[in-house]
């Protein structure tokens, strides 16, 4: 159980096809832990594939198309990772206004591993600290954020993981940056 409660705190988890299981059901099960209320946030209807590495894992169902997702119902953000997820997030227009209207709404927003390509596409990254995946920090540093290879990276409610193996760390700053509200510095 988590030391930081988010009772009532509603979390939104934008995903699609491809995503790295994990990187959605650990987050996923510690928002629930500290009492939160994740819903999770598709391009489209029905089940979403989950993988695990390159193996198919299982399936998850939609509960709302992030065309007809508000930030202002939600209290967070998390962006799992997965390649063929992150990619196909970071070219949807959706998802990147519903990202970056949590950014503009002051709201925390967690993501992990090949999560942060959206938050580039998103516009919300100049001068922010992030890490991720190794791979995209080429990517990050030419979109104007500070990368650095850290287990965990937290600034001002944006929290960045680089991969499963960071995932105790990023579900503890996760829900304490949920706990915590807003931050007026987190901005788009």
């Amino acid at each position: 159980m988590s030391e930081h409660s988010i009772t009532g705190k509603k979390v939104a988890f934008l995903l699609t096809d491809g995503v790295e299981q994990v990187e959605l059901t650990s987050p996923w099960q510690a928002v629930k832990d500290a009492g939160g209320e994740p819903t999770l946030v598709a391009l489209k209807d029905g089940k979403l594939q989950g993988f695990k590495g390159t193996d198919k894992g299982d399936t998850f169902d939609v509960d709302l198309k992030v065309a007809d997702a508000n930030a202002s119902d939600f209290d967070a953000l998390v962006l799992p990772g997965g390649v063929v997820n992150a990619d196909h997030l970071r070219v949807d227009k959706d998802a990147q206004a519903f990202t970056r209207a949590f950014f503009e709404q002051h709201k925390p927003v967690a993501s992990i591993c090949h999560g942060p390509w959206l938050l580039i596409d998103a516009g919300v990254v100049r001068g922010r600290n992030v890490t991720s995946y190794h791979t995209l920090q080429t990517d990050l540093r030419n979109a104007g954020a500070n990368w650095s290879d850290q287990e965990v990276v937290v600034d001002q409610g944006l929290v960045t993981s680089r991969s499963p193996k960071d995932l105790p760390a990023f579900n503890s700053k996760l829900v304490e940056e949920i706990s915590e509200g807003q931050h007026a510095r987190q901005t788009a």
